[in-house]
């Protein structure tokens, strides 16, 4: 198992998930290979959901030959992803290659960094557009944003999933890089989520941004600076 336990968060470890984030780092990489390198890391992040995360059962299966038992994951039928616009598209592509029947859901937050952090670290957070499936007891919950900063965004949008009396099985909030403050933030405001990250840097900057990081994610990927 490539999931690793740290602190309040998991790690994922696979040498290829690493790699990838790497290559994200990286200011030389491009618009097209950024966008890329996050398809390419959601779904490796989902792959490692479903080793670490999801149960498989025994099921008598027939072969071309014979009658044997084979392992099949359960509750793949049974699983919504959450895109938090914008920065998330190509983070869900990837994790969509890994949840090929998932359910999927919008949630337009971002955060007015005009307004700049108060003095709890945290940012005024606008939701603008929210789709949302039904969500079942049996289900497990993805919330995808590539980058967990002070939290304040992953907060807002977990705790409206929370709030609309979902209860699934499971509640997942995935980022590719996280900073501390925003594990402390999440862990303390909705502990029901399970929270796995590529990466914990070691800080936020004075504009809230995460050091090392890899800048803003949404700019990269869509080519807006």
């Amino acid at each position: 198992m490539a999931l690793e336990q740290r602190g309040d968060a998991s790690i994922v470890t696979h040498a290829l998930a690493q790699d990838e984030l790497s290559r994200l780092r990286e200011k030389e990489t491009e618009q097209v290979e950024f966008r890329k390198g996050l398809v390419r890391l959601g779904r490796l992040c989902g792959y490692e959901i479903i080793d670490g995360r999801m149960e498989t059962e025994y099921v008598e299966i027939e072969t071309p030959l014979t009658t044997t038992m084979g392992e099949r994951v359960t509750g793949l039928d049974d699983v919504v992803i959450v895109n938090v616009l914008r920065a998330a598209t190509p983070f869900v592509e990837g994790l969509l290659k890994a949840f090929p029947r998932a359910r999927q859901g919008v949630i337009s937050a971002s955060r007015d960094e005009s307004a700049g952090m108060d003095d709890d670290g945290e940012f005024p957070i606008s939701v603008d557009y929210v789709k949302l499936p039904d969500i079942d007891p049996e289900d497990t919950v993805i919330v995808a944003d590539p980058m967990l900063a002070t939290g304040s965004t992953m907060s807002t949008v977990l705790s409206y999933i929370t709030e609309q009396e979902a209860d699934p099985e499971r509640l997942i909030a995935l980022s590719a890089v996280a900073a501390p403050p925003g594990i402390v933030r999440v862990s303390e405001s909705v502990p029901e989520a399970d929270l796995l990250t590529v990466a914990i840097d070691d800080e936020l900057n004075e504009d809230g941004f995460i050091v090392p990081g890899l800048g803003d994610a949404g700019d990269r990927a869509f080519r807006t600076t």
